[in-house]
């Protein structure tokens, strides 16, 4: 069975091509893949299917959980389909849970992703460390819990997942807390960190990124407006427009392999 590791900002994935939909992607082989001991090692899994006349990216967090979209993924995603021919360079549709994803691949090994609209919902308060740290709750297709604060990002211990409210994210919450580099208006600047729910801390989020950007400008009471976001695995651009916004950054194929047959099959 073949497979492809990737990464886009150091958020990594197992690709694992099912273009006629036979594969039975169960918890326990999820959750194996993932392993960084017994597996391949990654943050989530990324099922590659063509089913109604589209791709659709089969996202599965590391600990087996399904979620509904994933921008980093989605970049590799878009990545793996150019490079293995079944698309071309450019302009194509990705179809995922959270709805179709527009995605333009990039000589230069770059990916833009529309990411639909991200949605400023409410406030709410992450517990991290003991200490209630106040942010906008946004919706970019999954929930995030987006956090700016002027405590270095890179003190906080996210070894510990932190806490948050189960009545407003009955489902759980991907939390961000960032930094404001630069405020200006036109082109802001921020740093993130992750908790990413299903995974723990990752070296990126794609949606998170969006979140962080959307949470900002809501800060400032604006609804549209750009950013850089430096994360623990490099950096990414977003844009926030009125009805969408975009994420741009690299998409890097790593391996490829063949998944041993009878460790697949004793996972059943």
């Amino acid at each position: 069975m073949e497979f492809v590791k990737g990464h886009g900002t150091e958020n990594d994935f197992v690709v694992l091509p099912d273009l006629d939909d036979q594969l039975d992607l169960t918890v326990a082989r999820v959750q194996a893949l993932c392993d960084r001991q017994r597996g391949l090692g990654a943050d989530g899994v990324l099922r590659v299917v063509r089913t109604d006349g589209k791709w659709f990216m089969d996202y599965r967090n590391a600990d087996g959980s399904i979620a509904e979209m994933c921008g980093n993924g989605l970049r590799v995603f878009a990545r793996y389909l150019v490079d293995a021919g079944h698309q071309e360079q450019g302009e194509f549709v990705v179809a995922t849970r959270a709805g179709d994803r527009v995605v333009t691949t990039h000589p230069d090994g770059s990916v833009t992703n529309d990411m639909g609209p991200a949605r400023v919902t409410g406030t709410s308060i992450a517990a991290v460390e003991g200490t209630g740290i106040g942010g906008f709750a946004v919706d970019v297709g999954n929930p995030h819990l987006a956090c700016v604060t002027d405590t270095p990002v890179d003190t906080f211990d996210l070894t510990v997942p932190p806490g948050f409210d189960p009545v407003m994210f009955s489902h759980g919450v991907n939390v961000e807390l960032i930094n404001v580099l630069d405020a200006s208006p036109d082109r802001g600047a921020l740093r993130m960190r992750v908790y990413e729910r299903g995974v723990g801390e990752t070296r990126s989020c794609g949606t998170g990124t969006v979140a962080s950007v959307a949470s900002w400008l809501a800060g400032q009471g604006r609804t549209t407006g750009s950013a850089t976001v430096d994360v623990l695995g490099g950096q990414v651009f977003v844009t926030i427009e009125p009805t969408t916004s975009t994420l741009t950054g690299p998409a890097v194929l790593v391996a490829r392999g063949e998944l041993d047959k009878s460790w697949w099959d004793a996972l059943a």
